[in-house]
């Protein structure tokens, strides 16, 4: 890695099942000069993720007294879970000079760019990419798929979804969903040209 590329922060949202985590996934994958910033959350974990890996595991009392601290860059109550992330986890990273990412939803990614634009630190560094689905339909099928939800669950996100994706404007880059590959190669673009353009600045 070249020690003097000023890093990344790259936050990346899309609604729920909209595809980020898998995307998330492949990319730290692919390039292993990138890192994520592990989320603080109070809900239980699913099948096969691991504590200080996938998320940090809370108890609600605990998020509580560190959100009260003032721990947390941002921080959201998603349906009725608590979730933020550390300061530490992305200053940290950065100073490092590592590239970052933030695999957060809508209201996350908007506390944060609050905070960059008022940290030059952050504002340097950060780049807000919306992964949007071709449709609410190819959405529901994709939710419908990971057979996670009660029917009543699945409307609550589709209903949460449309009023998400009207909010893609707010982010500096927008990906239309494909297929896995597609995904991974349009970030990729976008990271290589956000690359480019503070090398010659």
């Amino acid at each position: 890695m070249n020690a003097t590329r000023a890093p990344l922060l790259i936050v990346l949202s899309a609604p729920s099942g909209g595809g980020k985590t898998t995307l998330c996934q492949q990319l730290l994958l692919r390039h292993p000069e990138m890192t994520r910033a592990i989320t603080c959350t109070t809900r239980a974990p699913r099948a096969g993720e691991q504590d200080g890996i996938d998320y940090y595991f809370l108890t609600p009392e605990a998020f509580a007294q560190r959100l009260a601290a003032g721990d947390f860059l941002e921080h959201a109550n998603v349906y009725g879970q608590c979730y933020g992330i550390p300061k530490t986890e992305v200053l940290d990273k950065l100073r490092q000079g590592r590239d970052v990412l933030l695999v957060i939803d809508v209201q996350g990614a908007a506390t944060v760019r609050e905070r960059a634009a008022a940290d030059p630190e952050l504002s340097r560094a950060l780049v807000t990419v919306f992964l949007t689905p071709s449709s609410i339909s190819a959405l529901e099928t994709r939710l419908l798929r990971r057979a996670a939800n009660s029917p009543e669950d699945l409307q609550k996100r589709l209903e949460v979804a449309r009023t998400e994706i009207a909010q893609q404007s707010h982010f500096q880059r927008v990906i239309t969903s494909a297929t896995v590959v597609e995904d991974v190669q349009a970030m990729e673009a976008i990271i290589a040209d956000e690359r480019k353009r503070r090398a010659c600045c």
